[in-house]
């Protein structure tokens, strides 16, 4: 490295293969050897220098001619940088159409050494293409946006709105953490004396997470009265669709309630929260955990068991995701099953009431109102006998 002293700066260079050639040309030939646009104007409007790549493009040198007309213009343009640049002191940056093509102008003003501004560099640089990139990116997101927006609404189309039963009153809420969720929940009437109920999460959030989802409401066997072998056969049927092409996996807790019994019959592939069974007069509650293999391609013939439990009248089964117990709060402080619990246990309003309950503590607890901004699906569904 040399140093080469101009006025009061020090310039560092290594000067070894322009030996022979001035610093003043040495700086000419990096400036002529970029592709951006350079040229240098006075406050007056005039150019005093212009690059070769801006010259050649425009078909002329233009020094001393207005930095307007060298744009094929008669007149200032409206949203001039470089008089902006002068009257400022700082450089200032736009967009401009020239010959068709989009530039983007960033003009910095030059300075004496009493920092009054004698003159303003222009670097102009073709964006077309990057412009071109960027329309088609906005375009293509709409159309992602408008897709979503219906692969939503199929999703939301398929959570239960129809079923009614005269032996149970329920209630659910559904908020995904993104457009799609990937946690799904169904209850349904298997026949005169036999409620289905499942909840479900699929591992990650997005489009193929909640495609999961739809294969879950469409594989589920809502015929069969053995919650074990409900699981075993989707365990079997999410093998055979995928063939092992997904990392994905889902945890579904299965129950059957048979209201004439005043039974609940359970099984678990995986779901890591336990449904509670509880009696919001008594303070009595039973957590029904269950272990047992996510819906996966991790081994080829799990084992999935199943439990018996007997209800009373005015009883509440409680079934969730990890999603809400997960939430965090400024102090990194997760929300928890005791928290949820609490509000369970002392709650005795409608179901829909109750679930409103726990999203406005919620809210309170993590000072989100808007819950789209949370990391993981909240999902929970509350039955009460």
């Amino acid at each position: 490295m040399k140093k080469a002293n101009n006025d009061k700066d020090t310039i560092y260079t290594d000067k070894t293969i322009f030996k022979n050639i001035s610093h003043e040309k040495f700086i000419e030939h990096i400036i002529n050897g970029m592709q951006d646009w350079v040229r240098v104007i006075d406050i007056d409007d005039n150019i005093i220098y212009i690059n070769r790549a801006m010259s050649k493009a425009l078909k002329g040198s233009f020094i001393g001619e207005k930095c307007y007309k060298a744009l094929g213009r008669d007149k200032p343009c409206k949203n001039c940088t470089s008089r902006k640049a002068v009257f400022k002191g700082v450089t200032q940056i736009k967009e401009e159409i020239i010959q068709n093509k989009t530039f983007s102008v960033m003009s910095s003003p030059i300075k004496d050494d009493n920092g009054k501004v004698i003159a303003v560099v222009e670097v102009l640089r073709d964006i077309s293409s990057l412009k071109e990139l960027h329309k088609k990116i906005i375009d293509q997101n709409k159309k992602l946006k408008n897709e979503l927006y219906m692969a939503r609404k199929l999703q939301e189309s398929l959570l239960p709105k129809d079923f009614s039963s005269d032996a149970v009153k329920y209630s659910y809420v559904y908020k995904p953490c993104e457009a799609l969720g990937g946690d799904f929940l169904d209850i349904f009437e298997i026949d005169s004396d036999n409620i289905g109920l499942y909840i479900a999460d699929v591992s990650g959030h997005g489009l193929l997470a909640s495609m999961l989802t739809i294969f879950i409401r469409a594989s589920i066997n809502k015929n069969q009265k053995s919650p074990s072998a409900v699981l075993k056969q989707l365990f079997k049927e999410y093998n055979k669709t995928f063939n092992g092409n997904t990392e994905k996996y889902i945890t579904v807790f299965y129950a059957i309630i048979n209201t004439k019994d005043k039974t609940i019959t359970y099984s678990n592939a995986g779901h890591n929260v336990a449904p509670i069974l509880f009696n919001t007069y008594t303070g009595r509650f039973d957590l029904l955990r269950m272990p047992g293999i996510p819906i996966s391609n991790w081994v080829e013939n799990p084992d999935y068991q199943e439990k018996q439990i007997t209800y009373e009248k005015n009883e509440r089964l409680f079934l969730y995701s990890d999603g809400i117990i997960e939430l965090k709060n400024s102090q990194n402080k997760q929300y928890g099953e005791e928290r949820l619990l609490d509000i369970l246990l002392k709650d005795t309003s409608p179901p829909e009431s109750t679930l409103n309950k726990i999203m406005e503590d919620v809210s309170r607890f993590t000072r989100l109102s808007d819950f789209k901004k949370i990391c993981d699906d909240i999902t929970m569904i509350l039955v009460e006998f």
